[in-house]
């Protein structure tokens, strides 16, 4: 499994941003039961509901906090539950990371006749001044490369809506793009490591371009180039939800 080798801090680097939560709980309507596909250590499982939460990493699901979903050890491909056991399912940043997308959407469609993904739409990366000036490897990433957008989602899912994700200033989540106004944390190598593009990044490019940010920060160029990003309250870097399915 990827997370077995490359999630180990996640637990440290990883939470639930209150505005992205809202959003996604706002998207999961009145559905009572969720299943969390991908999981990982929880973040985003709503805590007024019933939830079980999937994931076929040992190493994420050890990380998991006491008082978590009940968390069942799974692929997406192959959910352990009957046809239309939940009212919705839930996959947040992690279909990138299957091995069979359209399979993993299937099931999904199969368990809950609501689907919700909280995704990233690849063509957005070269946008982003962490991956277009400092991390261009992170392009070749078989992870990101073949990532799915919202129309290769929804040539399975029955989309109903697509919305943006804005990122706030303020994230409290470690994902890739969350400090797009704070860029001394991308030199923190524990952050570096609850970002799955960095831990996926051979050694070379990674201490590359960490030394070429350093650098720019110490004089100033990037606050030359990106300084107007620090006093932005959002960010639309791509980061998307889509609603699909059955909708109350």
């Amino acid at each position: 499994m990827r997370y077995d080798r490359i999630g180990r801090t996640y637990a440290s680097t990883r939470s639930t941003d209150p505005s992205i939560a809202k959003q996604i709980s706002d998207a999961l309507g009145s559905a009572e039961r969720v299943v969390n596909v991908g999981a990982g250590t929880g973040s985003y499982e709503p805590g007024d509901r019933f939830v079980i939460a999937v994931e076929p990493s040992h190493t994420m699901l050890v990380q998991r906090p006491d008082g978590s979903a009940r968390a069942t050890r799974a692929a997406a491909e192959a959910l352990p539950f009957r046809d239309d056991a939940f009212d919705a399912a839930l996959a947040t940043l992690t279909l990138h990371h299957w091995r069979d997308i359209d399979a993993g959407l299937r099931e999904m469609q199969r368990v809950a006749p609501r689907q919700v993904v909280f995704y990233f739409e690849p063509d957005w990366a070269e946008r982003l001044w962490l991956v277009g000036e400092y991390f261009p490897a992170v392009k070749a990433l078989e992870s990101e490369r073949l990532a799915p957008g919202g129309e290769r989602l929804s040539t399975i899912l029955d989309t109903r809506r697509i919305e943006a994700v804005l990122v706030p200033a303020d994230c409290r989540d470690g994902f890739g793009g969350c400090f797009w106004n704070r860029p001394e944390a991308y030199l923190d190598p524990v952050v570096q490591d609850g970002i799955s593009f960095f831990a996926q990044l051979d050694a070379e490019s990674r201490l590359r371009g960490t030394q070429r940010l350093r650098a720019d920060l110490a004089s100033g160029a990037w606050d030359e180039r990106h300084g107007h990003l620090r006093a932005a309250a959002t960010l639309d870097i791509g980061y998307r939800l889509l609603v699909a399915g059955h909708l109350s």
